[in-house]
């Protein structure tokens, strides 16, 4: 901590031996970022092994873990290895140089995969009992092996590009995360030996349906079993399948750019060309093949992973898209909220709603399409409306908001979008939206320079009789309808005039120019937000043991936060964090954090939300906050951010209600020891807080059908 930070405790009443307490613990007391990661697929991977976990469930833990590696080594990685390239000295909070972490996450990740590889078989045998069968070339009948050659000959063979590797073809350019088959082949003139790169086209299903029935067989083996139609006229010798991560990360150089949009699109194009950082070959393959890989792909040893699975199990998503409900967890009701229901059950006009109460959404069990939408449709439709404000960070490929968006600019109307064009790996899909949105006449922005926007707004003005009137969404998910069926989010509508008039100045400041930071009832990233957490920490410290801290997030890793909370701990607060991923602090520790409990829950919805609670939940005057952002750095520092009160009581009750069920989960949950090792906890109840959130959203939905049609009577 800076010498600020201890003239702002000591000023709070805070004792300065706490803080050189803390200090004496030196880089222990913080858990390295990526080895939390690590730690957080590792629990994916007890699900996958968990057999109460409905089939096609324990697929799709797969099919995300090997997702989120490749976003590990493209990000992550590659930002430890660009370190370790420009000679950077600088640790981490833990206390590790790049190359110490590297190291770490090597064994880890040899330990992980050595995990998947011992569990793939029992998954697969699972799957076959459903008669859901990945069988091998080998395995198949001479009807199949037709079947496949006249599939080969007329889909896949006219789209293949062999490419040789001799003197006077170079070693192709291996595109990142491409499924590749490497060939020797001999013969010709010279009759030496040769390899050639063959890519597995991507916009083929990778798992081919066999005779419409439930036997499946991966694309790269039909590929590799008619090679001599590849290299007519050639031997054949051994094939194997490789596949190359690649740096995906962006970095610009914000302040020399005259034009964002064309600096965002440079730099994905600079993007396809990243370094190599992971070589991902099947474990057969020899050593000959594999020292080519390196050299040409300018790798060092430790970047290769020797598997013995298939390579690219993401596809796994293609057995979880099969119309198998049995074997899947229940999905989401999807309810409309009661509020916004009329007596025929159809979403009522929701601008009169809201000017009598707000309402509060939790996505998915209560329906994004029947409240957000709903909100932004009307905006759109109705004439008294005059202008409509958003943000947009990510959105799916068919968003019904942007529709209304564009027919309410063509109806007329004022609107004004920030589309974030540097949210990563949704770049070009956000430029995609961005320049539809222009064409239709909507003013866009496409981000603040040096900044992401990352907060969730939608602001909309609305002419009533003499006066205008503000109305506003504000969430901690993405204005995305697609993963607001599985992502646990919650959103506020309202017409409070204070937050309406904030976001007034937000807008303002997102699309003009305005040196405003500080709002009514609104707190921003990156000015105030940071202060603004310290501050309900440390007014929870003075309570000492009567205090209570209880924060929901994605990621707990800036260390200024984890210290903040172990100097609460140290003054008796006790703090229950809930927190999905990567998780920096030590709970537990005598005279450290011995009043902090740190869980995570993963389950069939991604834990989304971000909640913040100062004071009991039980207590009425406790402070009840969400937000867009996670305690990391990036959110605190490098973001715009927004944080906002729950001040309606019902709502208040609603968010105490799902605090409450998930620290009592114990069916998906895990608690992080202070050697940060995690460990499940062991059901004794049997609360499943995504099943009975779930529950309770139709139980209110039922209940609110029944007191409308009593009314009506």
């Amino acid at each position: 901590m800076n010498e600020t930070s201890f003239i702002s405790h000591t000023l709070l009443g805070v004792e300065l031996e706490a803080l050189e307490n803390i200090r004496n613990y030196g880089p222990t007391r913080f858990i390295n970022r990526e080895l939390s990661w690590l730690a957080f697929a590792n629990r994916l991977v007890d699900l996958v092994e968990d057999c109460s976990v409905p089939l096609l469930e324990r697929t799709k833990f797969m099919a995300i873990l090997f997702q989120g590696l490749d976003e590990f080594f493209q990000v992550r990685i590659a930002g430890l290895k660009d370190q370790l390239a420009s000679n950077n000295r600088l640790r981490s909070p833990d206390g590790l140089n790049p190359r110490e972490q590297l190291q770490a996450v090597k064994g880890e990740m040899d330990n992980l995969l050595t995990r998947v590889e011992s569990i793939w078989p029992s998954l697969k045998e699972s799957l076959i009992s459903e008669d859901i069968t990945v069988v091998g070339y080998g395995e198949l009948t001479q009807d199949e092996i037709s079947y496949l050659q006249k599939l080969f000959i007329e889909d896949i063979y006219p789209i293949l590009t062999p490419l040789a590797v001799d003197p006077s073809h170079p070693f192709p350019y291996i595109s990142n995360l491409s499924l590749n088959l490497v060939v020797k082949v001999s013969g010709g003139p010279e009759d030496e030996l040769r390899v050639a790169r063959v890519k597995v086209p991507p916009l083929v299903s990778r798992f081919v349906q066999l005779l419409d029935s439930g036997r499946y067989v991966a694309l790269e083996e039909v590929i590799s079993a008619h090679a001599e139609l590849l290299f007519p006229g050639m031997s054949i010798g051994s094939r194997h399948y490789f596949r190359v991560t690649r740096n995906a990360d962006i970095i610009l150089e914000e302040g020399e750019a005259d034009d964002l949009l064309l600096l965002v699109e440079s730099e994905l194009r600079r993007r396809r060309f990243g370094r190599a950082v992971r070589l991902e070959i099947d474990a057969q393959a020899d050593q000959g093949i594999v020292k080519l890989l390196i050299e040409e792909l300018k790798l060092h040893p430790d970047d290769v992973y020797r598997m013995n699975i298939p390579l690219g199990l993401d596809s796994l998503w293609s057995f979880y898209s099969l119309d198998r409900p049995e074997l899947k967890s229940p999905a989401a009701p999807l309810v409309p909220p009661p509020a916004i229901v009329d007596e025929s059950g159809a979403v009522a006009d929701i601008f009169s709603i809201l000017r009598d109460h707000d309402v509060l959404v939790h996505h998915p069990y209560e329906s994004f399409s029947a409240s957000v939408e709903q909100f932004i449709s009307q905006a759109a439709n109705d004439p008294d409306v005059l202008a409509i404000k958003q943000t947009l960070y990510r959105t799916s490929g068919d968003s019904t908001i942007v529709e209304s968006l564009v027919k309410a600019a063509e109806r007329g109307k004022q609107v004004a979008v920030l589309v974030e064009v540097k949210a990563r790996f949704d770049e070009l899909a956000n430029i995609n939206w961005a320049r539809k949105l222009e064409e239709a006449g909507v003013h866009v922005v496409y981000g603040l320079v040096g900044l992401k926007t990352h907060l969730k707004a939608a602001l909309v003005v609305r002419k009533e009789g003499a006066r205008l009137n503000r109305y506003f969404h504000l969430g901690t998910g993405n204005y995305n309808a697609k993963t607001a069926k599985s992502y646990e989010d919650f959103g506020l509508l309202s017409s409070d005039p204070e937050i309406g008039a904030d976001l007034t100045e937000v807008f303002n400041m997102l699309t003009g120019f305005s040196a405003r930071t500080h709002y009514s009832k609104l707190v921003l990233a990156p000015a105030e937000l940071r202060r603004f957490v310290t501050e309900r920490i440390h007014r929870q410290a003075k309570r000492g043991p009567e205090g209570r801290i209880v924060i929901k997030v994605n990621g707990l890793v800036d260390p200024e936060m984890v210290d903040e909370l172990y100097l609460a701990s140290q003054a008796g607060v006790r703090i229950d964090l809930i927190v999905r991923g990567i998780c920096s602090l030590r709970p537990g520790l005598v005279g450290l954090s011995e009043t902090i409990t740190v869980k995570s829950i993963v389950g069939s919805m991604l834990e989304h939300s971000r909640i913040y609670c100062f004071g009991g939940i039980d207590e009425s005057d406790a402070e009840i906050y969400l937000a867009s952002a996670d305690l990391m750095s990036r959110n605190l520092d490098r973001r715009v951010e927004a944080m906002f009160p729950i001040e309606d009581e019902s709502a208040k009750r609603s968010v105490i209600e799902t605090i409450n069920l998930e620290l009592m989960d114990d069916t998906r949950s895990w608690t992080l020891s202070g050697d940060g090792s995690w460990h499940r906890i062991p059901s004794m109840t049997g609360i499943h807080s995504q099943r009975r959130l779930a529950e309770l959203a139709l139980d209110r939905t039922k209940a609110g059908f029944v007191r409308r049609k009593s009314a009506g009577a």
